[in-house]
């Protein structure tokens, strides 16, 4: 393979804006790495959608998108797409392809009750992969799973500047806490990369006591590992933000993903 070209970029792709979560701690280690971040707003939201569907919908999807941006390394900065389209993704396009998958060996190494909640999407809490996942890392612990599509559209909603739908963060924290063993919940993995961008409410709401956790940092690491040595611009430039169109959801505001060094947003 030959080495990329200094201008290609990093390819981040998620159903909406829950990957930018990934793509800031990735900046801060890869200060002048080009970025197009591309948003599904035409599928949103993929917790919705069935296994088959994402199956066959992500790989072309992000086969387009390759094939525009030709980007040196794709990151699917997404739980649900992640758990159900990775093996299918990596099959069709020839470049490297980092997933995302929740954090549950680092909380099972958390806990000291012994009692792990785990939040996604539907979609994502019911993979086989996240059984898999408790029954290597987190054996002999508890592990309480809840889906929760409301927490999606309030983090949506925040970062297009509108107010934060509270009554899904306390929906998401009871369905966790009502489940038998709930209250002994002392770690919440943030299975979906738009939990983050809610952290401080759900740890208002979750209480002091409990540790909330993503996986943002370790994939930004692996994007680090899987690109040393290779060329860079010597300065930062801003990067491309693409959305699928949606009359339903237009794209955010410039100014609300200026902090992520995105400067031009396009429609695709």
């Amino acid at each position: 393979m030959h080495a990329p070209s200094p201008d290609a970029p990093i390819l981040f792709f998620d159903s909406g804006l829950g990957g930018l979560t990934v793509l800031g701690p990735t900046r801060a280690l890869l200060p002048t790495a080009p970025i197009v971040y591309a948003a599904d707003y035409a599928g949103l939201p993929y917790g919705k959608k069935s296994d088959e569907e994402l199956a066959a919908r992500v790989p072309a999807l992000l086969g387009r998108l390759v094939e525009r941006y030709q980007p040196r390394l794709a990151v699917i900065a997404c739980n649900t797409a992640s758990t159900i389209a990775l093996p299918h993704v990596r099959a069709a396009l020839d470049l490297p392809i980092v997933g995302t998958v929740p954090a549950i060996k680092p909380a099972a190494e958390m806990t000291t009750s012994g009692v792990i909640g785990v939040l996604g999407t539907e979609a994502t809490v019911r993979q086989p992969y996240v059984d898999d996942l408790s029954a290597r890392f987190a054996a002999g612990k508890t592990v309480l799973r809840h889906g929760s599509p409301g927490l999606v559209t309030a983090a949506e909603a925040k970062l297009h500047g509108l107010p934060v739908d509270l009554g899904a963060v306390r929906d998401a924290i009871a369905g966790l806490r009502d489940q038998p063993g709930g209250d002994a919940i002392d770690v919440i993995v943030l299975a979906c990369t738009h939990f983050p961008l809610l952290r401080d409410e759900l740890q208002a709401l979750a209480g002091p006591g409990v540790a909330l956790i993503d996986g943002a940092a370790g994939i930004a690491r692996r994007i680090a590992s899987l690109t040393q040595g290779q060329r860079w611009p010597a300065e930062a430039r801003p990067g491309t933000a693409a959305f699928t169109h949606s009359n339903a959801s237009p794209p955010p505001s410039r100014s609300a993903l200026a902090p992520y060094g995105i400067g031009h947003i396009e429609t695709i």
